[in-house]
């Protein structure tokens, strides 16, 4: 495979860990005695690439709907670097999503009638990049990821499913995030593609210096990460649950 250009991230890091959680626990029904989740203590360091597993339904991506301040829990402190998440309202909550950490999903939720620029642009609106530096940083990347500029004009829908993988890392890698959150997106692909798509991911996650959380349930995919967690840590014994 070629090698990608290095995207190096001009944010300011500190010397906290990347993401610490302490005494969290979360359910979906607010009145059961019992937690969906439970974690006692969970800290990862800034760089760490970390590979979340589990079955179906086992409750992974409720950890990232945590991490992402999309859901609150009902008890504890999910902090990323020096922020709080659950002390914020929802729209802080958004804003510091925006312009903090990047997701990329499993059917990638590219727009397909919109350009790839238009989707890349949806990003960006909330973070704090002005258009030039937008400009400037989705060009580094596209290049970075073997895709040709001419594509930022193109429909969404008229994109390989190779190509909506690396748009959609461009996408999730544009505004410069401390934490990468990553949600199954190999599921469909045939084994060739998959190593591909996580090597290709990984060398961007290294060169911008980013925390990495990805989650799967194909284990065969864990040698590429620096650390493992089985989700089923985090679950209380006997608790149902649909995620």
């Amino acid at each position: 495979m070629p090698k990608l250009s290095i995207i190096q991230s001009g944010k300011r890091m500190t010397n906290r860990p990347a993401i610490q959680i302490e005494n969290c626990q979360f359910r979906y029904q607010p009145d059961s005695d019992k937690a969906l989740l439970h974690i006692a203590h969970w800290q990862i360091e800034k760089g760490e690439t970390v590979f979340v597993y589990g079955p179906s339904g086992s409750g992974k991506s409720t950890l990232l709907n945590l991490l992402a301040g999309i859901l609150i829990p009902q008890q504890g402190n999910i902090t990323l670097d020096d922020v709080t998440l659950n002390q914020l309202n929802h729209r802080k909550r958004d804003a510091f999503r925006a312009q903090h950490i990047g997701m990329v999903f499993q059917r990638f939720n590219l727009i397909p009638y919109l350009t790839v620029a238009d989707n890349i642009k949806l990003a960006s609106h909330f973070s704090k990049l002005d258009k030039q530096h937008l400009q400037q940083r989705t060009l580094e990347l596209m290049k970075a990821l073997q895709l040709e500029v001419a594509l930022l004009e193109r429909p969404a829908s008229q994109l390989s499913v190779g190509q909506q993988q690396r748009v959609a890392i461009v996408r999730a890698l544009v505004n410069q995030p401390e934490l990468l959150i990553v949600d199954e997106p190999t599921s469909a692909l045939d084994s060739d593609a998959r190593d591909s798509f996580v090597d290709l991911l990984l060398g961007q996650v290294q060169a911008a210096k980013v925390t990495l959380i990805f989650v799967s349930h194909d284990r065969s995919l864990a040698q590429h990460f620096s650390r493992q967690l089985d989700i089923q840590s985090f679950v209380v014994a006997g608790e149902k649950h649909a995620v």
